[in-house]
C-alpha cells in the first residue's frame, strides 16, 4: 500500500515523511483544489525530503480548460519541476465539453519526459469516465487521482471499484477525496487500490490583531502526524 500525502507548506512536507508517508504531492492554495507550488517551495522540500515529491501542475483556480497562453504557462511549470529535481508531476487538462483534452495532455507528457505522472481531479468531471480511462491509459499515464465522481472517495467508492475492474492492472487507480482513518479500510477493500490520497490536515491558528480582512485569514493547514500514522496502520490491516 502506497500513501500520498497531498501537502502544502514545509511544514506539511516534513510531518508526512516523518509518519512514513511513501510519496508527497506538492501544492498550494488546497482550499480552491490546489495550484502549482513555487519553485523556492518546491526547492526547500526537495532538499529536506528523501521520499518522492510529485507537483501540481495547475496555473489557475477554476476549470480545467486552459487557453494556449495558460498551456504555456503550464509547459513551463512542468520544465521547473524536471530542473528542479522532482520526481513527477499531476496534470490534467479539458475541453469545452468536458472531455480530457488529448492533445493538451500529450503536450503535457512531452515535457514531463521521464517524470512520474499523475491525472489530477479533472477525471471526475469528464462526462464518461470509462472513456476517460481508455484516453489516460492510451496516453500512458501511469496512474489517476480521483473521488470517484463524487465528494469523497467514500461515497465514490463502487464506481472506483468499477474503474479498477475495467482498468485490469493497465492504469493505477487511486482514491484522493475525505479520506480519514475511519474510512480508508472500507474504501480499499471496496475498490482493490493499492495507492491512496490525502491531506490528514488540521487548522493551525495564530494569534492575531482581532483585525478580520476577508482572504487574509491567521490559521492555515498542517498536515497532522497522529492522523496520517493512523491511517497508515488502517493500511496495514487491509
Amino acid at each position: 500500500m502506497i500513501l500520498e500525502v497531498c501537502v502544502t507548506n514545509i511544514q506539511s512536507a516534513i510531518t508526512a515523511q516523518r509518519a512514513g508517508a511513501h510519496r508527497i504531492e506538492l501544492c498550494v492554495a488546497l482550499d480552491t483544489g490546489g495550484l502549482t507550488p513555487s519553485k523556492g517551495l518546491l526547492q526547500a522540500v526537495r532538499r529536506q525530503l528523501q521520499i518522492p515529491v510529485n507537483v501540481l501542475i495547475r496555473p489557475r483556480e477554476g476549470n480545467f480548460c486552459y487557453s494556449s497562453s495558460e498551456l504555456e504557462i503550464i509547459l513551463a511549470d512542468i520544465r521547473i519541476c524536471r530542473e528542479a529535481g522532482a520526481n513527477g508531476v499531476v496534470i490534467g487538462a479539458a475541453d469545452q465539453t468536458g472531455q480530457l483534452h488529448r492533445e493538451h495532455l500529450e503536450a503535457m507528457l512531452e515535457a514531463a519526459g521521464p517524470l512520474d505522472v499523475t491525472c489530477h481531479r479533472v477525471f471526475d468531471f469528464t462526462p464518461d469516465p470509462f472513456e476517460a480511462l481508455e484516453t489516460l491509459i492510451e496516453l500512458g499515464i501511469p496512474r489517476v487521482l480521483s473521488s470517484g465522481q463524487a465528494a469523497s472517495a467514500h461515497a465514490g467508492r463502487l464506481l472506483l471499484q468499477r474503474l479498477a475492474e475495467q482498468a485490469k492492472g493497465r492504469i493505477s487507480i487511486m482514491p484522493g477525496a475525505g479520506l480519514t482513518p475511519s474510512n480508508i479500510q472500507e474504501v480499499a477493500r471496496t475498490t482493490g487500490a493499492t495507492e491512496f490520497h490525502l491531506t490528514g490536515r488540521e487548522k493551525v491558528m495564530q494569534p492575531n490583531t482581532g483585525v478580520h480582512i476577508p482572504g487574509l485569514e491567521w490559521g492555515y493547514w498542517e498536515s497532522t502526524e497522529v492522523v496520517l500514522r493512523q491511517v497508515l496502520k488502517q493500511l496495514e490491516q487491509v
